[in-house]
């Protein structure tokens, strides 16, 4: 039998990522199920990595890119339509499995349809929404919804479980990033760099709405730090999907800044001095990269409402989530202004005691995200999602 037809005649597990991380994730659990199981089909939503790995997307993953109220409203008849669509999907195929990578308002909606229908599948969610920042009736409806919710944080299992969900924990993705692995010396030599001149890394997020708010935001704090810290440098890591914008809108910074992309992005860390960033995955990143931060986000208007309504935690920079205070300095919504982020900033190019004091409670921080038993998060993942195609509880 050859190995198409072997795989033709293995299970079928349906997976939906929401995002570019999402994409990268689950191209590392299709490989790690294609070890274990050597048969097993892929059908679903998911972007260039996926398809790597033979996925043929039914939609196009940018459709489910959106972060707040005010980017969602103005797509939620499309998003109707793809749950509609998706959820029949889903139904025709008869999947063994459906997994679900972050998109969270997404998949709730295809789960809650599927247990409508009395769909018999089961339905899994790796990297759980943040339903422990919320009101008690997210974490209720994941327990509805999901027969199993794999967790990246190590607080999450004991909070959903509290509302009857099961879930396991299984260790941060970013573990697998290559985060804290950079090359510092070559990057530096690639951009003739003294070895004392100050670096700083610019990551203003991977989203079209994050770009649009954040670039503006980036140029005003570069150009009050060239002229108040000399020879700084600037490179702004990005992703494909809004690459051409980076570009274009960091051609009137100064500093001479340097996009790069891929892998890159884990040189430049380990080259830096230290980094702005929006909050995200990122700052768990930076964290493992021990590259001291500023954290900052904006959003529209209608969004920040709904999280002054019903987010109920004090921090949205993860490390400072996952340490209970501020050990990196962040600046939401009318706070994020181009003189507070470029003080906090130059503070942390100029103080090494500012900058040894962070990395050390960033330190703290990797201790905390270590996966149980050592078990890379992925190879986790993978183990659970056999168990429940092998009948297993997961």
């Amino acid at each position: 039998m050859s190995a198409v037809d072997a795989a033709a005649s293995g299970p079928l597990v349906f997976m939906v990522a929401g995002e570019v991380s999402g994409d990268l994730i689950g191209q590392r659990l299709m490989r790690a199920l294609r070890a274990r199981l050597g048969a097993v089909r892929f059908a679903g939503i998911g972007g260039a990595r996926m398809a790597e790995e033979g996925l043929e997307s039914l939609f196009p993953l940018s459709d489910l890119s959106l972060v707040g109220i005010g980017e969602v409203l103005p797509h939620i008849p499309k998003l109707l339509r793809r749950i509609r669509a998706t959820a029949a999907e889903i139904e025709r195929q008869a999947p063994a499995l459906v997994l679900f990578i972050d998109a969270s308002g997404f998949a709730r909606g295809v789960a809650r349809r599927l247990k409508k229908r009395n769909w018999p599948g089961q339905v899994v969610q790796y990297k759980a929404p943040q339903t422990w920042a919320y009101w008690p009736w997210r974490a209720r409806a994941m327990a509805r919804d999901f027969d199993l919710v794999l967790c990246i944080l190590p607080f999450e299992p004991a909070h959903l479980a509290r509302y009857g969900g099961t879930s396991a924990y299984i260790g941060h993705p970013a573990l697998e990033s290559g985060a804290g692995q950079g090359d510092a010396a070559a990057f530096r030599a690639r951009l003739g760099l003294l070895p004392d001149q100050p670096l700083l890394v610019m990551l203003p997020g991977s989203r079209s709405s994050e770009i649009s708010r954040s670039l503006p935001l980036f140029g005003a704090v570069a150009r009050r730090l060239a002229a108040a810290v000399p020879d700084l440098r600037i490179v702004v890591p990005t992703v494909e999907s809004v690459a051409e914008r980076v570009r274009a809108g960091v051609q009137s910074w100064p500093g001479q800044p340097v996009v790069v992309g891929g892998a890159e992005r884990f040189d430049a860390m380990a080259a830096a001095s230290a980094a702005l960033c929006v909050t995200g995955t990122v700052t768990v990143e930076l964290a493992l990269a021990r590259l001291p931060m500023v954290a900052c986000y904006k959003v529209s208007l209608l969004t920040s409402l709904f999280f002054v309504a019903f987010v109920r935690v004090r921090w949205a920079a993860m490390v400072n989530l996952l340490l209970g205070r501020e050990a990196v300095p962040e600046f939401l919504q009318y706070r994020a202004t181009p003189a507070a982020l470029a003080g906090a900033v130059r503070r942390l190019l100029t103080d090494p005691a500012a900058r040894q004091a962070q990395q050390a409670d960033l330190d703290r921080v990797r201790a905390l995200l270590q996966p149980p038993g050592g078990v890379a998060p992925t190879e986790a993942a993978a183990e659970m999602v056999v168990r429940r195609l092998r009948g297993g509880a997961g």
